[in-house]
């Protein structure tokens, strides 16, 4: 039996050493690049920017003769045998990480979110949810995770009131390419076939139908912010009514989290919608703030991620509505 590894590639990371290392991709694990052997080359065949992987690393740093481990490195935590910890220091110190593939030039995968150190060895990489029979096709290029992002990000937007009717947009960026809503999509009940993908380079469709008229707007936020990952448009009832009856969108409440927010906020002169006029300006704006509130029309937010997105989103209207609440509107 032939129980030999082979290592398939190595990861190229900003973290360089343990202490600077997150524990779980959710802790702030940054982008990273895997370079995958020559020889193993044909093995990347198919693989396409959006899908989801499991990569499986070996954590070349580990000791592996330890089999119980205090939780998390605490020591006010109880010992746990190691099989049932994601400690790295274990018998077989194999990583597993769901990252999201967003480029691939060559041997040269990109990935988001990958919390291992520069130089961790590659020895194997999966798909998920590719060969799953009967699983919903979102359009090409977009796989059933990210439709399901969308999807649920849309309906939590419908259920706070910030998208009615067939009103607002949502994108994320993956790699060079954008997956955004289609027009005329009601997003409270966002189904397969009301997304569609364009080449952010170019500003093309190169998906199914029609992308939402706003999409110079969000091409634009990416062109100008690398940090931007998803970008979420709204038309929030509760600042609008403050805009119409102030204005501006100042709410000057003496709230900590008012000024917090406040300063990520900025606004742009009124202009048509869809218009590229209006998408230049709103991509210059973005460079410096993650809020941006289109006079007369609707605040767009963008983010890492679409949560983030529209967490900032639903934040900013909920201060606008204390405002009114609070008489400081009159």
């Amino acid at each position: 039996m032939d129980t030999t590894l082979s290592i398939i590639g190595t990861v190229s990371s900003p973290l360089k050493d343990l202490s600077s290392c997150p524990k779980q991709y959710s802790e702030g694990a940054p982008q990273a690049q895997v370079t995958i052997a020559p020889e193993y080359a044909e093995g990347l065949s198919t693989l396409t920017p959006g899908q989801d992987l499991l990569l499986f690393t070996w954590l070349h740093q580990s000791t592996r003769r330890v089999l119980k481990v205090h939780p998390r490195g605490n020591r006010d935590i109880p010992k746990k045998g190691v099989f049932n910890t994601r400690s790295p220091d274990r018998p077989n110190p194999i990583g597993l990480h769901h990252v999201r593939l967003l480029a691939i030039d060559g041997l040269t995968l990109t990935v988001d979110r990958l919390e291992v150190l520069d130089g961790t060895p590659i020895v194997d990489i999966k798909p998920i949810a590719n060969e799953t029979p009967g699983r919903e096709n979102w359009g090409s290029g977009i796989t059933p995770a990210v439709g399901h992002e969308l999807q649920a990000i849309c309906r939590a937007g419908w259920e706070r009131g910030l998208l009615s009717g067939l009103n607002g947009n949502v994108s994320v960026r993956i790699g060079g390419s954008v997956v955004i809503t289609r027009s005329g999509s009601a997003k409270g009940f966002l189904r397969p076939g009301d997304l569609t993908t364009l080449d952010l380079d170019t500003g093309k469709v190169t998906g199914a139908g029609a992308a939402s008229t706003e999409a110079p707007v969000h091409l634009e936020i990416y062109r100008n912010q690398p940090e931007a990952r998803a970008v979420v448009h709204t038309h929030p009832p509760h600042l609008l009514a403050y805009g119409i009856a102030t204005g501006n969108v100042d709410t000057g409440l003496p709230l900590f989290e008012a000024g917090v927010y406040q300063e990520m906020l900025t606004t742009v002169a009124a202009m048509q919608p869809g218009t590229p006029e209006l998408g230049v300006a709103v991509g210059d704006a973005a460079r410096t703030h993650k809020a941006i509130f289109m006079t007369n029309h609707g605040l767009v937010t963008w983010g890492s991620d679409l949560t983030h997105a529209l967490a900032l989103n639903e934040e900013i209207d909920t201060l606008a509505r204390l405002a009114l609440l609070a008489g400081g509107a009159k």
